[in-house]
């Protein structure tokens, strides 16, 4: 554990005294600014339906806030190796048990830990005007996370609006990966309007009901009946507000949705959010079998519930819940993920 904790602290102290440098990406109507640390998107620009471009993320002004920032941690970062909450910071493979950062309510482990993914430096392999691959080694036992975790990303535009994200990694160990981008979408523009505004559509029967600390109970909920269902489209005010125990629970909706798949392997079609004022529509394309919907219930100020997180992903806490799906990677093995963020205006 001691050896974790300083390869941990020695990482952290490089990131502070590195800057990180900035690239942009454009095609067709969309531009997007990254940074190579947390591989993140820091703008991400598309016209409404009048032709008006605006920024449609929530971030930092410069890629350097983004080093030991306060507040929100995640902002348009990747985030892993394991995405999502782990619950107790401990899981099992092969019979071993391996303990991973309490960085959640003294516990649990939220988006891998106090470092994660979104902490380091990513290399950047290649570059051209519309695409750009980061690489990153997870060193073997940082964080307590078993195996040499060797990840590749890349993020791409498209002139047909489409900005696409394919993850691919392989491991000299058994060990969990669950990887995701986590954007905060504002469709209105530039840090205005609310998420309650916008009309959303999610193609799930079923999600995953959470606790007090938002750490899945292990049940399988249909959304029939319930705030959850958003097989039509809804606008995410008409309900977030209901006396319901699993929005108290996550003070909104910061839920896993389980998807309707008709290929468990195919790129298919998962969830769209519109906004009315602007006409700004974003359809989500998944190969991953849940989405984490999050409402930006924990920001304060002006930022509380002006955007929105759609994660594709593995199911939370899988490594801790056997019925959620194997989320282990072996020697030899390659974990594989596209998702596709599709933008347009009406």
């Amino acid at each position: 554990m001691k050896r974790i904790l300083l390869l941990t602290a020695l990482l952290a102290l490089a990131a502070c005294q590195k800057a990180p440098k900035v690239y942009t990406l454009a095609a067709g109507d969309i531009s997007m600014t990254v940074t190579d640390f947390g591989a993140r998107v820091i703008s991400l620009k598309t016209p409404d339906r009048e032709g008006k471009l605006a920024n449609i993320v929530i971030g930092h002004e410069t890629a350097q806030e983004y080093v030991n920032p306060e507040g929100e941690r995640f902002l348009g970062a990747c985030v892993g190796p394991v995405a999502n909450r782990i619950g107790g910071a401990r899981f099992e493979v092969d019979g071993v048990e391996y303990r991973t950062p309490e960085n959640d309510h003294g516990h649990n482990t939220l988006h891998g830990g106090f470092t994660g993914v979104d902490n380091l430096y990513w290399d950047v392999v290649s570059r051209n005007d519309t695409s750009i691959v980061f690489h990153l080694l997870h060193p073997d036992g940082m964080e307590g996370y078993p195996g040499n975790l060797d990840i590749k990303m890349t993020y791409s535009l498209s002139s047909l609006g489409e900005f696409k994200i394919t993850y691919m990694a392989t491991t000299d160990k058994p060990t969990p990966v669950n990887l995701t981008h986590h954007p905060f979408f504002c469709l209105r523009g530039d840090g205005k309007g609310r998420v309650e505004q916008y009309v959303m559509r999610i193609k799930a029967s079923r999600y995953i009901p959470i606790d007090e600390e938002s750490i899945p109970t292990g049940e399988i909920a249909n959304v029939e009946g319930t705030p959850f269902d958003f097989r039509e489209p809804h606008l995410i005010g008409e309900r977030i507000s209901q006396d319901n125990e699993q929005l108290r629970n996550g003070r909104g909706y910061d839920h896993n949705w389980c998807i309707d798949k008709v290929d468990p392997f195919g790129v298919e079609f998962v969830c769209s959010v519109y906004d009315p004022e602007s006409g700004r529509y974003i359809e989500v394309f998944s190969d991953q079998p849940g989405l984490q919907f999050y409402s930006g219930n924990f920001f304060t100020g002006d930022q509380y519930r002006a955007s929105l997180a759609l994660e594709t992903q593995e199911w939370p806490d899988a490594v801790n819940n056997p019925l959620f799906g194997d989320i282990i990677l072996r020697p030899g093995g390659l974990y594989k993920q596209t998702c596709i963020y599709r933008f347009s205006a009406f």
